[in-house]
Formats: C-alpha cells, sequence, structure tokens
C-alpha cells in the first residue's frame, strides 16, 4: 500500500506525513493548487517539498484551481444568491479533497490518500465506517460526512487518535517545522473571511432589497439581500419590535426574509436532499442523534429516508432551527457516521401568503 499525504503546508498534515513515515509506510507528499497558483502560492509547494526532502519522501504538486472554481468556489457563489448558506468545507472533502485529488494520488501511483482530519476510520464487514477522532474539540467527521464510502475507504487518518496540543512537540521530535505554523479557520478562498465583500465582488446577480415579514405575513421593513443574512441572526435586521427578533427562515421565491421572536426559531424537524449513505438504513440503532451545525452537541432524534432519497429527521426536542445549505448528520451513540446530507428546510409552515 503506497499513501499520498495531502500536504497543505499546515502543522495537522506535516505531522500525518511524519508520523507514517517514522511508521515505516511508503509514502509521498502530495500539495493541491486550489487557488491559482502565483508567486507565493508556489514559494509555499516548495517550503512544503524541503519538509518532505527532510524525510525522503517524494513531492508532487498539482494545480486543480479550476476544478476547485467549479466544484466549490462557483457552488458556494450560487447558493448564496438562491438564499442558501452553503457548507464549502464538506463540498471540498466530497469532491476535491477525497475526489479529484484522490486521483491524482492514484496517477502519482498511490494507492490511499491520508490527510490530517480529525476522524477515524474503521474496517467492517460491510465496508469502511466514518467515526468520530478521539480529540472532541477538533473532531472533524461532521465535514467528512459527505464524503462517499468508496472514498473512505482509500482513506488514512494518521492523527484519529491523538490531540490537536500535542501536535507541536510530536513536530518538533521530528524536526519538521510546518510552512504554515499558523491555523486559520477561515474559508480558504474567502479573503479576510468577508463574504459578503467577496459576493459582491464576484459579478453574480444577487437579490436586492425585499420584504422583512412574521411569519403571519405582517411587512416589519425592508432587507438589502437575502444572501446578506442566515437563519439565527439577530443583529443588523434594522427593525424594531417588541421583542428582539431573528431570521427563521429565507423564501428566496418571495425575496422575503422571516423574522420572528426567539421561541420561533426552535424547530424539531429537518429535511436533506440525496442523503450519503454510509450505514445501511436498516442497521441504524435504535438512538440516533443528529447535528446540523459544526458546533451543536448532536441531539437525540429519530430519522428516515424519504421517497426522494433525502433524510426526513425529527428531534425528540426543539432545536435552534437547522440552516438549508448547511449538512445534518446522523451518528450512532458511539459516534459512528451513518449518513449525511445538505439541509432543505426545517419545516417552517407560514401561516400568511408570501409574495
Amino acid at each position: 500500500m503506497k499513501l499520498a499525504v495531502a500536504l497543505s503546508g499546515g502543522a495537522d498534515s506535516l505531522l500525518s506525513l511524519g508520523l507514517l513515515r517514522a511508521a515505516g509506510h511508503d509514502v509521498l507528499g502530495l500539495h493541491a493548487h486550489f487557488l491559482p497558483p502565483g508567486e507565493k502560492e508556489r514559494a509555499l509547494a516548495a517550503a512544503i517539498d524541503a519538509e518532505c526532502r527532510l524525510l525522503s519522501v517524494p513531492f508532487a504538486a498539482v494545480d486543480l484551481s479550476r476544478e476547485f472554481r467549479s466544484q466549490v468556489i462557483d457552488p458556494f457563489i450560487n447558493a448564496y444568491a438562491a438564499g442558501l448558506t452553503p457548507n464549502p468545507c464538506a463540498a471540498c472533502n466530497r469532491t476535491m479533497k477525497f475526489g479529484l485529488l484522490l486521483d491524482a494520488a492514484r496517477k502519482n501511483g498511490a494507492t490511499h490518500i491520508a490527510t490530517g482530519h480529525y476522524a477515524r476510520i474503521e474496517a467492517t464487514p460491510t465496508g469502511p465506517a466514518l467515526n468520530r477522532g478521539a480529540d472532541s474539540t477538533r473532531d472533524q467527521s461532521y465535514f467528512l460526512s459527505l464524503v462517499p464510502r468508496a472514498a473512505l475507504a482509500k482513506a488514512v487518518f494518521p492523527l484519529a487518535e491523538r490531540h490537536k496540543a500535542d501536535n507541536p512537540a510530536a513536530l518538533a521530535a521530528l524536526g519538521l517545522a510546518p510552512p504554515l505554523p499558523t491555523e486559520s479557520r477561515e474559508v480558504c478562498f474567502v479573503p479576510g473571511d468577508d463574504y459578503r465583500a467577496f459576493l459582491t465582488a464576484s459579478g453574480v446577480p444577487l437579490t436586492g432589497p425585499g420584504p422583512i415579514l412574521l411569519a403571519d405575513g405582517t411587512r416589519l421593513g425592508t432587507h438589502n439581500g437575502l444572501w446578506r443574512h442566515t437563519i439565527g441572526q439577530r443583529k443588523g435586521l434594522g427593525i424594531a419590535y417588541s421583542e428582539p427578533l431573528y431570521v427563521l427562515a429565507k423564501d428566496a421565491g418571495a425575496n422575503a426574509l422571516i423574522v420572528g421572536i426567539k421561541a420561533e426559531l426552535s424547530s424539531t424537524i429537518c429535511r436533506t436532499g440525496p442523503a450519503n449513505i454510509l450505514v445501511p438504513p436498516a442497521d441504524w440503532p435504535g438512538e440516533i442523534l443528529a447535528q446540523t451545525c459544526y458546533r451543536m452537541r448532536p441531539r437525540p432524534a429519530t430519522a428516515g429516508r424519504d421517497a426522494a432519497g433525502g433524510l426526513s429527521i425529527v428531534f425528540a426536542e426543539p432545536v435552534t432551527r437547522p440552516t438549508p445549505g448547511q449538512v445534518a448528520v446522523l451518528y450512532d451513540a458511539a459516534g459512528r457516521v451513518l449518513a449525511g446530507g445538505e439541509i432543505l428546510d426545517a419545516g417552517l409552515v407560514f401561516q400568511g401568503k408570501l409574495g
């Protein structure tokens, strides 16, 4: 088995390479240019190559910037334009890191791809099982839930049992220094994490002003574009009311922003588009936990598949309303991922007719 280690230049991926090399695996370093490579990007690739040379590991860099644009950036922009709040990291894992980058790894002679994700793959009689990583503060199984089982079968996560806080010492012991010493949790292609400025500069037509409505259709004001708002938002609505108001939903067809008091922000149901099934539904346990955003603690729920192949989730108790465009993930009590899908709606029933 030959492993291609996806190297971003950060500490986690470099440590993954070092650990695999120290364990005697046949490895190569693989860096993807997801953005058009200029002088800065090529210098980063050269710095990663230098670290690989310290370990006597071959290195290759591949330009996937055109594919990243079409598979991740353009869908991100179009989703916002359609009134959604997308999750580009989940999309990138599915189509790029464990899609086109895996293909590039194979072209370079590798059979598997290793990354610095904090998650765990367990071999089972029915195929690979995706599980939470040991470090609960860094677990990334949520972002990996849309990766197909066939790709997970070729994935290796060397940091599965490790904790982030221990990694600097481990890198130092291996004599490695990451070219990107600081970590960013921002969307990699959005400068300064200012998505509003990024969308404005994209040139894609975006929604303009429209009504701000209560769920019963009462108009309270005017918004300046649905793409400027997200579910649960309180600040920046620019309207006065007897109680604090929150964004409950975005009706793209009517270009209407639906708001309500905090009690209305709760929901007990969630529906997704076609799901990525990692465990056959017949094998799902009686106790299921559902998570609809990265920072959410998984909550008890029941779930099944609808006629379109999506997930239909009912929470045991009300949760903060899930956001269309984000990802809903089902887990068992042990942290195994059962399925994941992109959220379509959270079951808000409008009492008044919009538009």
